[in-house]
């Protein structure tokens, strides 16, 4: 990078970002050969997308309190730990960053629901990674107590994906 004019990488840069906005990207790497011992390495991620993820999958939880709700088990685990679900002993976190799908396919009935009993290996969701589908597995038997994420969220590695208890 030395060998070759910064102002040129700062705009290589800034249209790396443009096109991760414009095309509505979270990620972009690239890697640029200049020559021999000369090259740039550039990786761009909006964060945005993943700090909008964290309000959403925490937004069943108070909704579960109005009896009308499908999840209303849910406030039984709520107090436990409001604050950070991740440190809940029944935590399940994500194994990888994509994008979950609480059901195999659109339209489809969801693997869980909040209340349901599963055993240990059960598919709990799937987590899409760069076009693969990624089955969830139940680390335990138990009580689904909470989902904490909705169907297309994005999620990040050990994000909390549900209560298990």
């Amino acid at each position: 990078m030395t060998k070759h004019n910064h102002e040129a990488d700062v705009a290589f840069i800034q249209a790396l970002a443009e096109l991760l906005n414009k095309n509505e990207l979270t990620e972009l790497a690239v890697k640029r050969e200049y020559g021999e011992d000369d090259s740039l390495e550039v990786r761009v991620v909006k964060q945005a997308a993943v700090v909008q993820a964290a309000p959403v999958s925490y937004a069943p939880a108070p909704m579960a309190q109005a009896p009308a709700h499908v999840a209303a088990p849910a406030p039984v685990a709520g107090p436990a730990s409001p604050e950070d679900p991740a440190q809940h002993p029944g935590a399940v976190t994500s194994p990888m960053v994509g994008t979950a799908y609480l059901a195999a396919e659109p339209g489809t009935p969801p693997f869980v629901a909040v209340g349901a009993v599963v055993t240990e290996g059960q598919t709990l969701m799937i987590i899409e990674a760069m076009k693969t589908m990624n089955h969830i597995p139940a680390p335990r038997a138990g009580t689904v107590k909470r989902i904490l994420v909705t169907d297309g969220t994005p999620v990040e590695y050990g994000s909390p994906l549900m209560i298990i208890e």
